[in-house]
């Protein structure tokens, strides 16, 4: 029997989750995208929730309760509030999840107690390059071993760099057909970080990062890393976050349309308004659905990177599409930066380029 119903437990998440982001997040999501900066006290309530504490092992501090559908509910609600928040939010993950995953007992002992402290501490992985092709089963970023360590070069793009973090995985080929993982410091000797400036996500500060001859004991590799459950749980976050961006266009456009009046009526009465925003709402529960179903072949240990890959490629066109309309439902309204639609653009546009900025 298949069932759609969260669990209590879940349920419970949710609306907390649903109402941190309206009363927290949204209100100063348009503060952030103008002053490109993340608001700290905001970061440490989230933190103060558990978001990513309590999928963590309990060896270590965490709620030992992992489910990638939970995950998926909780993205889709923090992006449903701001993208680039939502992605500040969760970015613990992209360390704390990946070695709690395919970490040794030495790299979890020593790393993942820190993302279960008092304080937020951000994540960081390298995963996309800037590349015509760039391929995450195929990173062009080389390791070599030398002697006991490993040297790595290359060079990443899309890498979330918070501040408070000291750490970043970086997804490097080792030989001709092995992937791997390398825990690299921040300030490791050949490490260059370039700040992007992003069409959206301005709030989150990404870089370009380059790797000249860098240089890490072979203690920092991740030996156990399975690329394809990595992209997978990668996919599945940022699909589950476009659902949030994109119900957050329509629900702006449907309130706005039942509000709004021409002629006499609202334009939520005129057919062609109406059928736009049924559209987009189909849309939106159908890419929902796909997410749901890769979170819970996750969830089951099965191997789930088509369905997560098929869940994604719908959610980068349905958020667009959604974003698009609901510019258009506002009209000029719409294309201004006083209200929300263009700002919902910019960021669904950006998911025709993401990888791994989340994890669940």
């Amino acid at each position: 029997m298949i069932d759609f119903e969260p669990s209590e437990e879940q349920a419970l998440i949710v609306e907390t989750v649903r109402q941190f982001a309206a009363n927290e997040i949204r209100p100063v999501a348009r503060e952030c995208d103008e002053s490109r900066k993340l608001p700290d006290a905001l970061l440490a309530q989230a933190h103060e929730l558990g978001l990513v504490a309590n999928a963590l092992p309990e060896s270590v501090g965490g709620g030992g309760e992992r489910s990638a559908v939970t995950g998926a509910l909780i993205a889709e609600e923090l992006a449903f509030g701001d993208l680039a928040i939502a992605l500040a939010i969760l970015s613990p993950g992209l360390v704390a999840l990946a070695l709690a995953d395919f970490g040794s007992e030495a790299q979890r002992s020593e790393w993942l107690p820190r993302y279960v402290g008092e304080s937020f501490v951000p994540g960081a992985l390298a995963l996309v390059e800037p590349r015509f092709g760039s391929d995450p089963f195929r990173p062009g970023t080389r390791a070599r071993r030398d002697g006991g360590d490993f040297v790595l070069e290359g060079q990443k793009c899309f890498v979330p760099w918070i501040d408070g973090d000291d750490v970043v995985i970086v997804i490097a080929s080792e030989g001709d057909d092995t992937v791997k993982g390398f825990l690299v410091p921040r300030r490791a000797e050949g490490l260059a970080a370039t700040p992007e400036r992003n069409m959206g996500i301005q709030a989150l500060p990404t870089v370009e990062l380059s790797l000249d001859r860098v240089r890490v004991p072979a203690t920092a590799r991740l030996d156990d890393l399975d690329v394809r459950a990595l992209v997978a749980r990668g996919r599945v976050a940022l699909a589950a976050a476009g659902v949030g961006v994109a119900r957050a266009a329509f629900e702006i456009s449907r309130d706005y349309a039942k509000q709004r009046e021409a002629f006499g009526s609202p334009i939520a009465a005129k057919q062609a308004i109406a059928f736009k925003l049924a559209d987009m709402a189909i849309e939106i529960d159908g890419a929902r659905l796909l997410t749901w179903e890769a979170a819970w072949r996750l969830d089951q240990g099965k191997d789930a990177l088509r369905e997560a890959s098929l869940a994604y490629d719908q959610v980068r066109r349905i958020a667009l599409q959604v974003a698009d309309g609901a510019v258009q439902v506002l009209g000029g309204h719409g294309y201004i930066r006083d209200y929300l639609p263009e700002l919902h653009l910019r960021n669904a546009r950006g998911f025709a380029a993401f990888e791994a900025l989340a994890l669940v």
